[in-house]
């Protein structure tokens, strides 16, 4: 029996998320000790060179996910529609367009790569650390891509534990190489950035050769064929994903001016700690979010009505708990989630816990966004996720990033995402109400 096709209860629903859940939030952990070993064994100019080069990172990765949710969400749809044969050629045709796409980055990005730091705004004090850190991780650019695919394809497959897994062992081998590399080897940013891209080569090259030996499967490498609809298909219907991180590289970007302009480098070296500690608190909502998807494409192209309200009444339910509960742990924790980066008594600390305490109260409303986004995904319905997607992490928090710091100073940087996800909120409650109609889910 298909595994997506299974009843729905509170217990079925954990277990199938959960190792999803296990997956991003150990991605995120590994992320986070990244900038623990640079801020802590290197130096914070070192962790502001990071953030600057992000943007970078956050297109490639917003390029993957676009392929990664739209097509997953086609093909676990096509699954649940019995057109097998469709579904592994498409799949086999978007892990190939995805190589493709992570070669000519990987040579765009090597030949400009001067000019696209000084576009970053990376100057004389942190140049040569941006330099050193994206000129060794571009050669990875392909594995980072083909890493993003296969965790949404495992799921696809039925086989969310084999993507824990990889994602676990890439990420073990990420932290001993992080020590390895810049503490005895002293190789400084560009070992952190030899040690993750190590990290992201082990599930993409675990993933290849899952998918060509799976014949038993329900989903393994077959001879492509490029329907151009489906491709289309594909990037529309993870439109949403793809905004969320172009507006992540865009905003990142944003922050690191004005904060580079308020209070120098240290302010750079503090919203990369928040946004380090925001990428680790969210991936509950984005692993539940990525792993409940192909149960909801399989219902909906399977037309089961009954499945299909039950997986929203428990994932509505299950969100908002998790909501209340980081918002809770990001304030009462704030102080020790900093000290972890940088040393109590600095000028990045006293900067980043102000900053984080003002930072929470977007928690409280980012779960449900995050999972409206993807569920409206998950129907086959980008337009609606792309705009809830973009809304929330581009237009709403463009012009609260841009406006308030006029009127409040610096707080306003940090109270700019909290006010985006509270309108973004609004916004999904009207989406909701609108489409129960169209799509049953209530």
């Amino acid at each position: 029996m298909n595994p997506l096709s299974q009843k729905i209860t509170f217990i079925s629903l954990m277990k199938f998320t959960m190792p999803t859940i296990l997956m991003m939030l150990f991605m995120s952990f590994y992320t986070m000790v990244d900038g623990i070993f640079v801020s802590r064994f290197v130096n914070t100019s070192a962790l502001s060179a990071v953030n600057i080069v992000y943007p970078v990172i956050s297109i490639v990765v917003a390029i993957a996910i676009m392929l990664a949710s739209g097509a997953s969400a086609i093909i676990a749809k096509q699954m649940g529609e019995h057109r097998e044969k469709e579904a592994m050629e498409n799949f086999s045709a978007i892990v190939f367009i995805g190589i493709v796409i992570g070669i000519i980055i990987t040579i765009a990005g090597i030949l400009k790569i001067d000019t696209i730091l000084i576009l970053l705004g990376a100057n004389e004090a942190i140049f040569k650390y941006c330099y050193d850190y994206l000129i060794v991780l571009l050669p990875f650019v392909v594995f980072s891509v083909l890493q993003m695919l296969f965790q949404f394809f495992f799921v696809t497959a039925g086989k969310p534990m084999l993507g824990l897994i990889t994602t676990f062992i890439g990420g073990i081998a990420n932290i001993v190489l992080d020590y390895i590399f810049i503490v005895p080897m002293n190789m400084g940013i560009s070992g952190a950035a030899l040690a993750t891209g190590i990290g992201y080569t082990i599930p993409a090259i675990t993933g290849i050769v899952y998918f060509f030996n799976n014949k038993q499967g329900s989903l393994y490498f077959v001879k492509p064929k490029f329907r151009s609809n489906i491709i289309l298909k594909s990037c529309t219907n993870g439109s949403s994903e793809m905004v969320t991180n172009l507006a992540v590289a865009l905003t990142t970007f944003l922050f690191n001016i004005i904060m580079m302009n308020y209070l120098g480098e240290d302010g750079v070296a503090a919203i990369t700690i928040v946004l380090y500690t925001q990428y680790f608190l969210t991936a509950v909502f984005l692993g539940y979010s990525s792993g409940v998807s192909p149960i909801i494409s399989y219902n909906y192209g399977n037309g089961n009505k009954q499945q299909l309200k039950k997986s929203f009444k428990l994932s509505i339910m299950l969100v908002s708990i998790a909501s209340i509960a980081t918002f809770i742990i990001s304030l009462s924790l704030s102080d020790f989630i900093v000290m972890i980066f940088a040393k109590r008594g600095t000028n990045v600390y006293d900067i980043a816990n102000q900053g984080l305490i003002l930072f929470s109260w977007s928690f409280l409303f980012m779960g449900v966004n995050i999972f409206a986004s993807a569920m409206f995904t998950s129907l086959s319905n980008g337009t609606i996720s792309a705009l809830i997607s973009f809304l929330r992490t581009f237009l709403f928090l463009t012009v609260s990033v841009i406006i308030l710091p006029k009127y409040i100073g610096v707080n306003g940087v940090w109270l700019s995402i909290p006010l985006a996800e509270a309108l973004s909120f609004i916004i999904t409650l009207i989406c909701f109400i609108k489409k129960k109609n169209d799509y049953e889910y209530i």
